[in-house]
């Protein structure tokens, strides 16, 4: 899988990693130091009253006498009683002039007085950091007192409340204590970890799970969509330019909103689906419009056939009987149904052709008004004979369109032959000629018995014969406006009607003017 690098997400991702990682880390900082800060104040103010007590209460101390082999041994004695503590007698300037350590553990030679005298002046403002004696830099928490021999200062009592040895034993026990902090720290975070994993499985495995569902119901419904309930997937994310703040930024966020796989499986599966179904649903409703149509077309078929029997089988059995005349007008009735069975067998050969989608288109460009004058001259005599007066508005025309001129020809001729079969005599028939924009409309216009509103939704189907239907019904087929709209939609035209009931009809489709 391709792995987009500097994605949105990632560096989202990353960003808010990093940021998580510094403020745990400062979290863990800041309460580390409040709680080594507040257990120093703790133990200072424990301990802060020590060094008074020991300089009031032990002897050598308590007359300001100095005697450092005698305090040498009490330091010793004090540090056993109390391991965590340092003991240093200082003099009035600072000096160390004994101590109970080791003479190579001692660092400094002095301790700053400053720290002492405010520990000294305001006891309450623990904790207060003083000179680490065994530490060039060190500072540690202490407790102080001052010797007094009268009213003179011999020096200083000054005790490090946690000294070395405390330190490297709190520093193992610390350790120890850290190393079950920090498994208890990465137990607890392969917990949650595991947890967040699992989470994550389940929303991963969630759209595979639902689309698992989908597969097997719409299975089981035996790919019948109307009876289950598919689920929602969600579609792609969009967004405009205009919401963007450049381009760069639309591209990102395209780039990080775009759906996942399985999301594209689902929406991909459901738009299957439904193409099935649609598909299904256009077959029965073809199957049904064919049986249908079958039905009417076996019925058109047997009565011209039924008819041209009866007069062969009435010419061969009263052969003799008849005379000329009567012989002539049967051979001539048989001939018409024979023309009549034909028609209607050529439709329906030609109707099948249309809907095979096999037919091929051969665009040219012609002068429209010829074609129209050719074929108004072809039905001039019918026309006349009816009394219908057919022509061509205007009357010349120099219009060039490109088009099927053979498919176009076809359309006009059934428009036409209808609107003869419709119109009374003395009617009208115009064939109108109308610039539409860069295309023209022709339109076959007359003054016949129209059709009703509730027809015109119907008038291109196969076989449907209006209400209103009437004249020369044994020569009409019923397929010619069904064979023309076909055409027409071939020629990427749309043939559309207009009718108004008792006043005629307007049939039209538009094509492109050549340039």
């Amino acid at each position: 899988m391709k792995v987009i690098a500097n994605s949105l997400y990632q560096r989202l991702a990353i960003s808010v990693t990093l940021t998580f990682a510094l403020l745990g880390y400062l979290f863990f900082w800041w309460s580390s130091s409040l709680a080594q800060q507040s257990q120093f104040q703790a133990e200072q103010k424990l301990h802060i009253e020590l060094a008074e007590h020991l300089a009031q209460d032990n002897p050598l101390l308590q007359d300001g006498v100095y005697d450092k082999p005698a305090l040498e041994n009490l330091f010793h004695t004090l540090m056993l009683l109390g391991p965590a503590f340092e003991f240093y007698f200082l003099d009035p300037s600072g000096k160390i002039l004994t101590y109970s350590a080791k003479p190579d553990k001692i660092k400094r030679k002095s301790v700053d007085l400053t720290p002492i005298s405010q520990l000294i002046d305001a006891p309450h403002q623990v904790p207060i950091f003083g000179d680490d004696p065994r530490h060039l830099s060190r500072k540690k928490i202490f407790s102080a007192a001052p010797v007094y021999k009268g009213e003179k200062l011999q020096g200083y009592l000054y005790v490090i409340i946690g000294g070395e040895i405390y330190d490297s034993t709190y520093a193992k026990v610390k350790s120890d204590q850290q190393l079950l902090e920090h498994l208890s720290l990465l137990g607890g975070s392969l917990l949650l970890l595991l947890i967040l994993l699992l989470m994550l499985f389940r929303s991963f495995t969630s759209p595979i799970r639902r689309l698992v569902r989908d597969i097997n119901n719409i299975r089981d419904a035996n790919f019948d969509q109307e009876k289950i309930s598919l689920n929602h997937w969600r579609a792609n994310s969009a967004i405009t330019v205009d919401q963007a703040v450049t381009e760069a930024a639309y591209d990102e966020f395209k780039e990080s909103t775009k759906q996942n796989e399985v999301e594209q499986l689902g929406a991909n599966f459901v738009a299957m689906v439904e193409q099935i179904n649609s598909q299904f649903q256009q077959l029965k409703h073809n199957d049904k419009i064919r049986r249908e149509l079958l039905a009417h077309l076996s019925h058109d078929l047997r009565t011209p056939l039924a008819a041209m029997k009866g007069y062969v089988e009435t010419l061969s059995l009263k052969n003799e009987e008849l005379n000329s005349e009567q012989r002539q007008q049967y051979i001539n009735t048989a001939l018409r149904n024979v023309e009549q069975l034909k028609l209607l067998i050529d439709q329906i050969f030609e109707l099948a052709h249309l809907e095979d989608g096999q037919v091929s288109v051969n665009n040219e460009a012609f002068a429209v008004g010829e074609l129209l004058h050719d074929i108004i001259a072809k039905f001039a005599l019918k026309a006349q004979q009816k009394h219908i007066n057919l022509s061509l508005l205007p009357d010349h025309c120099e219009r060039v369109v490109y088009s099927d001129i053979a498919k176009l020809e076809r359309i006009l001729t059934n428009l036409i032959e209808n609107a003869l079969r419709h119109t009374p005599e003395n009617g009208n028939i115009n064939v109108q000629i109308t610039p539409v924009n860069d295309k023209l409309r022709i339109s076959v216009v007359d003054t016949g018995t129209g059709i009703h509103q509730k027809d015109l939704a119907y008038i291109f189907d196969a076989r449907y014969r209006a209400s209103n239907a009437q004249g020369e019904k044994n020569r009409h087929a019923g397929l010619g406006l069904a064979i023309s709209k076909r055409l027409s939609q071939l020629l990427n035209s749309d043939l559309s009607v207009t009718s108004e009931l008792g006043k005629g009809s307007a049939f039209s489709l538009t094509l492109a003017q050549a340039s």
